[in-house]
């Protein structure tokens, strides 16, 4: 699959994946702070922002459409950097592929299984009707009875985009609705990439914890977790700065 990205900046490749519900877009200001280092690649992963929707929708098949970018850009190498849904991406690219990989960055997430967490988002924006709302306003109001959260929703709302017919997900809603409980898979056993590893951890968040760090060490040997502090799970948003800062002195 040909993927969508935004390509900016000067220096190594270095290639970023958004989370789950996200886009290329949501590391924009991250990426404005690492083009005078390095050349950025922002990635749109299949059935979200620009790029294709497809019904198979796996980590495995997310792994050869990012090596397929790689291929067609002539990368044989570079800084591979996911958050969360896109961190597992990374982890998983970096484990077939290690060759393809110099450094690695995983943002606030781990190797382990997550169970299904997100039904209310689900359901939130499967409550929306595209045929019948008339504002984006309307739509956040629909949101609002499932997520009471303002940023979430706004957050959600990035990928409620319009066509000549009127709204349209950018995000392929039915096939993450069906197929949600992949987005949470382990890496399997024996998966292994032995570069040097940097997770980045929102010190608000439960979803790198104490316990998954012997998790860690078997898949990534090289290892090193650095928690950002005043920052949950979407700690790109909420520290830029503190991830900018963190991102560079792994990189020197």
């Amino acid at each position: 699959m040909k993927l969508n990205f935004k390509k900016l900046g000067t220096g190594k490749p270095f290639v970023i994946l958004h989370g789950l519900f996200g886009s290329a877009d949501n590391w924009l200001s991250i990426a404005k702070g690492l083009e005078n280092h390095f050349t950025l690649y922002l990635v749109d992963q299949r059935n979200h922002g620009d790029s294709p929707h497809a019904d198979e929708w796996n980590y495995k098949v997310m792994v050869e459409d990012l090596k397929e970018l790689l291929d067609d850009q002539k990368l044989d190498m570079v800084y591979l950097m996911g958050h969360s849904m896109g961190g597992k991406t990374a982890m998983k690219f970096a484990c077939t592929y290690p060759e393809k990989v110099e450094k690695l960055i995983v943002a606030d997430i781990s190797p382990r299984y997550y169970s299904v967490h997100h039904q209310k988002i689900l359901e939130g924006l499967n409550a929306i009707d595209l045929s019948s709302i008339k504002s984006r306003k309307e739509a956040d109001d629909i949101l609002a009875g499932y997520i009471p959260e303002l940023g979430i929703r706004q957050f959600l709302l990035k990928s409620l985009g319009r066509d000549s017919n009127g709204f349209v997900w950018r995000i392929n809603l039915p096939v993450i609705t069906k197929n949600i409980e992949e987005v949470g898979k382990a890496l399997e056993e024996g998966e292994l990439y032995d570069g040097r590893t940097l997770f980045l951890a929102g010190e608000n968040s439960n979803y790198i914890q104490q316990s998954d760090l012997s998790d860690i060490e078997q898949h990534f040997p090289k290892y090193e977790v650095e928690f950002i502090s005043n920052a949950g799970h979407w700690l790109h948003a909420e520290q830029p700065e503190s991830v900018i800062a963190e991102v560079l002195n792994f990189m020197n």
